[in-house]
């Protein structure tokens, strides 16, 4: 006599993985991807405009952690290219955040994350 519910081949809807075991590869995957997040964090991105005269230091949590200014980039008669180059700088420096957080990350391959 056929048994009736569950799901054919006695696979409990797992492919045959306990649910314990589920659970238990969840939590070291999250366990995996903090400590990913943390070392992230820990990274300092630098990236320069001008020629390098502004130089832009974030960390991988996205703070900026310094802006520096060489003297020919201050110039009083034209300070929207300062700030252009200032902005461009630190764009820069979070895009490179942001592609070391999707290679971090992005080995999880969980749909939505990123």
């Amino acid at each position: 006599m056929a048994k009736r519910g569950g799901f054919p081949g006695g696979m409990g809807g797992f492919g045959g993985m306990n649910i314990n075991q589920l659970m238990k590869e969840a939590k070291k995957m999250q366990a995996d991807m903090e400590k990913s997040q943390e070392e992230l964090t820990m990274q300092e991105f630098e990236a320069t405009a001008g020629g390098g005269v502004v130089k832009v230091v974030v960390t991988g949590d996205k703070y900026i952690k310094s802006i520096l200014l060489d003297k020919e980039a201050v110039d009083p008669d034209d300070v929207e290219m300062l700030q252009d180059l200032i902005m461009t700088c630190i764009n820069e420096a979070l895009r490179k955040v942001d592609s070391a957080q999707a290679a971090s990350l992005g080995k999880y391959n969980i749909p939505g994350l990123m």
